[in-house]
């Protein structure tokens, strides 16, 4: 297939580009590689993409409409994985309009390029922060998320609402992915086990908010990719039990469908450090935190309509996946067994 892949740059796309163009897939892959973070981060996981030549990228802002109308005309893919997001739920809260221009026009943007070119399945990132102030566990794509708690959330509550309205409008099949903490080599440097590894290695002390008493769904990035393209290669169908007397917020009389996609096993954060220290040698100086205005205490994945639709499985252990973060990031930062 031809498939676009849209923040082709960033930490999921890159992995989910490699993995599709091993298979045979031609990808086209766009970002605009903002400054976010480290932009020479991104230019090296392009530079590993570029090795494959069914790989075309193109420099480009979603937010752009004329731009995206232009790319969809001129490329003619069947299939698009939607990842180009601005991220961060902390950002969100000193930079609003970032998430406007990028999460809700960028978006609209490209469910018009689906619509007006017979895209066959849009699959786009949604984000286990739209659970907002829910507290049951696990969380489920059949239970109500009407309660963001950061902007950030808000914007990932939206492109699902709007990927229904086109579902509905106009047959376009859409498939939102809640993802839960993605971790794991060539990782996002805002996000906690990069800035753990860092600041440890360094002798920095590490923020650790909620005092250490969050429990988050941490999730392998070979795992992630493996469901993504479960997703991709299956496109949405319609829900002939759905009823409008008790509607479910996972499926549709539309061709729309919600998936969790997780490791469906909480970890303590405090846990999550210890194993980091012995992987690095080396013990974290710990400065413990209230909870942050955005953050949620706990997310924890009920994965179970992608198994049984998909048959997701993850299988990487915490141990070897933080391993294998620390292997890559003293590779990829010349660090070696001694610290400066």
């Amino acid at each position: 297939m031809k498939i676009l892949v849209t923040g082709a740059a960033g930490f999921i796309g890159a992995a989910l580009s490699i993995r599709l163009l091993e298979r045979g897939d031609e990808v086209v892959g766009i970002d605009n590689l903002n400054d976010y973070y480290d932009v020479n981060l991104k230019l090296a996981r392009l530079k590993r993409l570029n090795n494959y030549h069914r790989f075309n990228f193109l420099k480009l802002e979603i937010a752009d409409k004329q731009a995206v109308e232009a790319l969809f005309a001129r490329e003619k893919v069947q299939r698009v994985m939607h990842l180009a997001a601005q991220a961060g739920v902390r950002y969100s809260l000193t930079h609003p309009h970032t998430y406007v221009d990028s999460n809700l026009v960028g978006f609209i943007n490209i469910l018009e390029g689906c619509r007006h070119n017979g895209i066959e399945h849009l699959a786009y990132a949604s984000s286990s922060s739209v659970y907002g102030a829910n507290t049951k566990m696990p969380f489920s794509i059949h239970d109500n998320v009407d309660h963001p708690v950061s902007l950030y959330a808000a914007s990932k509550k939206a492109n699902e609402l709007m990927a229904h309205t086109y579902s509905h409008l106009y047959n376009l099949p859409t498939t939102g992915l809640r993802f839960f903490t993605v971790y794991g080599p060539w990782g996002r440097p805002d996000m906690s086990l990069f800035m753990f590894t860092r600041n440890i290695l360094k002798g920095k002390p590490i923020d650790v908010f909620n005092y250490g008493n969050h429990r988050r769904d941490f999730t392998y990035i070979d795992d992630i990719v493996e469901g993504v393209i479960r997703v991709i290669d299956k496109p949405a169908r319609i829900n002939r039990h759905w009823s409008g007397k008790s509607p479910d917020s996972g499926t549709s009389r539309a061709p729309y469908r919600l998936y969790n996609i997780g490791n469906n096993n909480p970890v303590h954060l405090l846990t999550f450090i210890e194993i980091l220290e012995k992987c690095l040698g080396k013990e974290a100086i710990k400065n413990l935190l209230p909870l942050q205005p955005g953050d949620v205490p706990d997310t924890y994945a009920d994965v179970s309509d992608l198994v049984n639709d998909l048959g997701y499985k993850p299988t990487t252990l915490l141990e070897t996946g933080i391993s294998n973060f620390v292997e890559w990031y003293r590779n990829f930062y010349k660090i070696g067994d001694h610290y400066a």
